[in-house]
């Protein structure tokens, strides 16, 4: 025999046979495996949309609608600037993906639901579908939310609501631009780079076609540093408003095109690069004599708009609390499939302690947006009214703030897979930061609460009146609900200067509040005992995981 007429055979092990990785987390509903969402629902008169609510969980839950969340930012939107023939066209093109995304949202009115169909716990239904809908896909709630909340601002211009509401109040969604739309999305953009939230350092000018004044049109000119989805049918911005009708800053309505049909001069000169909200186009854009007309009086721009960004900031509140549900669901489920060192990483004392801990952040979040989203309710009487008015900006302050941590957080206990764009934990990451950025980061938004506490304080009293319903429950919380009535006593007493630097002190204090009372109120004990503990107690830590000894976790756990 010839060496030639001898050969090896290959002789290959199995390397590629997968174990121990948790199975997908597809194919579910959404909506029946969050209980705590379920819960708050029912318990704030939502429960007549339960059968709505759980056909968007089952959406959502789906792997074609995860999968369409996957390419939509991943494939991110493109900048067409110009036509092939040098026509300026300022087109933003989406992935499909992006576009059914937000169709389906629009068809089961996480935009608009709510005035549609006022009556008690409309806030609250849209407010759940809303936070299921950006919980698998949270760029596409931008728009959404801008839409929702517009609707009080338009109501202040009759005349221009009774052209555009019906639009906004459409479930039907088109990505062209054209005015023979039966329905619209909106957008805002008030921040310019000279100023960013102190708009009234705009430099944008809108003069006057005829006299001017409300419901008049008017020519803008000037750049806006960001402008979120710039494909918007229309607009709510803000400018310097000349002539005779009056002065000032003042609030107008931009539409992309014209009633004949023309393009208004809308310029997009850039895409931002942002961190995360990689499926949302955010822009800077060039007015130049571009039509616009004006919505409430000259002058009073940033009270016109301040009714829409009321209803923002209560969606940066969802939107961070959905993004804590995703982050704990996902964590949990990885932990529940993945074994290690003889057992399953849920059944590790160490790493229950800390999807306990995330959990439990994740339902005070919750249980605390869907509490406000009942006081936007129409019925809210003038107590609710107030309650929300301080509630909402400090909600906005905290549960936006805990987000990008705990993201990071639920990210580990993924190990490396958690670190990979292939989940999407990296994404969520990535996203949670914008919540506590968008409309008013963190002095704005506490100083908003200073300037509330001083303007309205019937806010506080309806403040103190509602965390003040859990007193007697726990001692912990009862010294801490002292406190803070000293604590706010003191800050009233105190000069400017000395209010701003305890400012954040005071409303994280406040959110902590509200928060343990909602959990007292509303939640097993075993939540509300070890939240209590863990946030308020003297033997509190920095890190989440580090629970108090006799907190129940499987209690806990149970409920995520």
């Amino acid at each position: 025999m010839t060496q030639s007429d001898t050969h090896t055979t290959p002789q290959p092990h199995v390397t590629h046979t997968v174990l121990n990785q948790s199975a997908p987390r597809r194919d579910i509903n959404e909506y029946e495996l969050n209980t705590v969402l379920r819960e708050a629902v029912r318990r704030h008169d939502g429960g007549w949309a339960d059968d709505e609510l759980r056909e968007i969980g089952a959406l959502v839950g789906s792997e074609q609608f995860q999968h369409d969340a996957h390419l939509a930012n991943t494939i991110t939107p493109e900048l067409h600037t110009h036509d092939r023939w040098g026509n300026r066209i300022d087109e933003v093109e989406y992935h499909p993906a992006y576009h059914r995304i937000i169709a389906a949202s629009i068809a089961h009115g996480s935009h608009t639901r709510c005035w549609a169909d006022p009556q008690p716990g409309s806030h609250v239904v849209r407010a759940a579908g809303f936070m299921m809908f950006g919980q698998i896909e949270p760029g596409h709630a931008c728009p959404v939310s801008m839409t929702h909340a517009v609707i009080p601002s338009l109501e202040l211009q009759p005349d221009v609501a009774a052209q555009w509401v019906p639009k906004a109040l459409s479930r039907s969604y088109s990505p062209d631009l054209s005015a023979d739309k039966q329905s619209a999305i909106f957008g805002m953009s008030m921040t310019e780079k000279q100023g960013g939230s102190d708009v009234r350092a705009n430099t944008t000018v809108a003069k006057p076609v005829g006299g001017g004044g409300p419901g008049a049109e008017y020519l803008l000119t000037g750049h806006k540093w960001f402008c979120s989805a710039p494909m918007s049918d229309a607009f709510l911005v803000l400018a310097q408003a000349e002539g005779p009708a009056g002065e000032g800053l003042s609030c107008f309505l931009l539409p992309r095109v014209l009633p004949d049909g023309t393009r208004n001069v809308f310029r997009i000169q850039r895409l931002k690069n942002k961190l995360g909200n990689k499926s949302n186009a955010s822009s800077e854009i060039e007015l130049d004599g571009t039509v616009a007309v004006m919505i409430g009086e000259p002058g009073r721009g940033v009270r016109t708009i301040i009714e829409m960004v009321a209803q923002t900031r209560l969606d940066c509140v969802l939107g961070s609390a959905s993004g804590m549900r995703q982050s704990v669901a996902e964590a949990v489920w990885h932990a529940r499939h993945r074994a290690a060192f003889g057992a399953t990483l849920a059944d590790q004392p160490a790493m229950a302690a800390v999807l306990a801990d995330l959990s439990l952040e994740s339902e005070a979040a919750t249980v605390t947006a869907i509490r406000l989203a009942r006081a936007h309710d129409e019925d809210a009487d003038d107590q609710e009214r107030a309650f929300r008015r301080l509630a909402t900006a400090v909600a906005k302050y905290w549960i936006c703030k805990r987000g990008p941590h705990h993201s990071y957080e639920a990210l580990e206990c993924l190990g490396g897979n958690g670190y990979t764009e292939d989940f999407p934990l990296a994404m969520r990451y990535r996203e949670q930061p914008v919540m506590a950025v968008w409309e008013g980061s963190g002095n704005v938004i506490a100083l908003d609460v200073l300037r509330a506490m001083t303007r309205e304080p019937e806010s506080v009293a309806a403040f103190d009146a509602e965390i003040s319903l859990a007193r007697g429950s726990s001692r912990i919380l009862d010294t801490h609900l002292d406190s803070l009535r000293d604590h706010l006593g003191e800050l009233a007493r105190l000069d400017a200067a000395s209010a701003q630097r305890r400012a954040r002190s005071v409303v994280e204090s406040m959110a902590l509040a509200l928060e343990a009372s909602l959990l007292v109120r509303f939640s097993p004990a075993p939540v509300a005992d070890a939240f209590i503990a863990a946030r308020l107690g003297e033997d509190r830590k920095f890190e989440y995981g580090a629970l108090p000894d006799g907190a129940d976790l499987s209690a806990i756990l149970e409920r995520h």
